[in-house]
């Protein structure tokens, strides 16, 4: 009977170690696990990203997310995961239909070849008395170099005292104007003017902004507004990584890269800080360039990383960056036939009697 009842704790405890330590695993692939939004306005755009890394020799496949709670909407980005490859799970606050407090548990599954839930946790809370429209700034594609402005309009609908204070930002890129358009016994609006400033460096823009107002409550005081766009490089190169493979030491391979603009341009400088790379290039003035990369592998095995600046006559010296990689490799050790390898060594064996005659001459 004891015996039994051993027997039955073992398969318990089995059953019950092996899902946590299958989650464990899973989890370590996990940033964070939780995310509070704070309090934001109803109708804000209000979105999380989840990231997900794989730090595991096996390809992941994220199979499904699901929320316990309609104020939140998952979706997948990037289901597959290769080896030190990054996936987002995005969660979306729906400020448009829920108000008040509210929180999701967002469960989510991988498959084969190793299968695991996860849950991460969001809460915060939908105020229904300040309302964002739209709902987040978005400058959506600006070109580099040029200025955009956006408007938003916030309004209030409650005590006619209700102020916005202030409106904080920590990137000096953004100009913010704020005009106050209408008060009455219940209802107050303002209107806010968003400039971003010609020297905003391209790439993908994902700031917010603070709307600071003279709520009593210390947890209603602060109000994000995020922003969005996308500032297009003038000067464009492709491939923006360029990958030489496997080389021997010494060995020389030549690749060409395109670089373009928006308009005719020279180019001034391409420079790698290397002297094992070489570039070839022309003093004419056109939209499109042909540049030739030459890359002579040195004696240092293993792999090779060197970013290239390419600057051209534009303003500001605007220009792009290329990656070449590449990878040094012991040179390849090829048996010789044996009539060369008796060849060989009689030529070695003259020579060393030839040494050997002179030396005692």
């Amino acid at each position: 009977m004891l015996r039994t009842i051993s027997m039955t704790l073992v398969v318990l405890t089995s059953l019950l170690v092996n899902p946590l330590s299958a989650q464990d695993w899973a989890e370590k692939m996990f940033t964070t696990l939780e995310h509070d939004f704070g309090t934001v306005a109803r109708g804000a755009e209000t979105v999380y990203r989840f990231e997900i890394r794989n730090l595991y020799k096996q390809t992941m496949h994220i199979t499904g997310v699901r929320s316990s709670c309609g104020c939140t909407t998952p979706t997948i980005e990037n289901a597959t995961i290769k080896t030190h490859e990054k996936a987002y799970i995005v969660a979306k606050f729906n400020t448009h239909t829920h108000i008040g407090r509210k929180s999701a548990t967002l469960t989510i599954s991988l498959g084969a070849p190793f299968a695991a839930q996860v849950q991460v946790r969001v809460h915060g809370n939908i105020r229904s008395d300040v309302v964002f429209h739209p709902g987040l700034v978005q400058f959506g594609n600006v070109d580099e170099g040029e200025p955009s402005v956006k408007r938003v309009t916030v309004n209030f609908a409650g005590r006619n005292s209700w102020q916005i204070v202030d409106v904080r930002n920590d990137n000096d890129r953004f100009e913010v104007e704020l005009n106050e358009t209408q008060r009455s016994r219940a209802r107050v609006t303002y209107e806010l003017l968003v400039r971003l400033k010609g020297d905003q460096p391209p790439g993908f823009i994902t700031d917010q902004l603070s709307i600071i107002t003279n709520d009593p409550r210390a947890d209603s005081q602060r109000i994000p507004l995020f922003v969005g766009g996308r500032v297009i490089p003038e000067i464009s190169v492709t491939p923006q990584t360029l990958a030489l493979g496997a080389l021997q030491p010494g060995e020389v391979v030549t690749r060409k890269v395109v670089v373009r603009g928006k308009k005719p341009f020279r180019i001034q400088t391409v420079d790698c800080g290397d002297d094992c790379l070489s570039f070839k290039t022309d003093g004419e003035s056109r939209a499109i360039h042909f540049v030739e990369v030459s890359y002579v592998a040195d004696e240092n095995l293993g792999a090779v990383r060197l970013p290239v600046e390419i600057k051209t006559d534009r303003a500001n010296g605007r220009g792009a960056t290329l990656q070449v990689s590449a990878t040094v490799v012991e040179p390849a050790s090829t048996p010789l036939p044996a009539e060369q390898q008796s060849s060989g060594q009689s030529a070695n064996t003259a020579e060393t009697a030839l040494a050997e005659e002179t030396a005692s001459n």
